[in-house]
C-alpha cells in the first residue's frame, strides 16, 4: 500500500452555488431574473454590473446606456 496517499485530515468547505437566486417562483411558473447570454444560450446568465452586462463563459459584454 505504498501508493496510497495519507490523508491530512483537513476538509475544505466549498461555497454553495447561488443558482436559486437567478429564478423567481410565482405559483407554478418560474421566471428568470437576469438576462440570458445571446451567444451561449438560455442556461447561461449575464452578470449584472453597474455599467455593463457580462458573460463569464464566453466573455460577451453588453454596455448599459445612460
Amino acid at each position: 500500500m505504498a501508493n496510497v496517499k495519507e490523508s491530512t485530515g483537513k476538509i475544505k468547505k466549498k461555497k454553495t452555488s447561488m443558482r436559486y437566486k437567478n429564478y423567481q417562483v410565482s405559483g407554478t411558473a418560474l421566471t428568470r431574473k437576469n438576462k440570458s447570454c445571446p451567444k451561449c444560450g438560455a442556461g447561461v446568465f449575464l452578470a449584472n454590473h453597474k455599467n455593463r452586462l457580462y458573460c463569464g463563459k464566453c466573455f460577451y459584454v453588453e454596455m448599459k446606456s445612460k
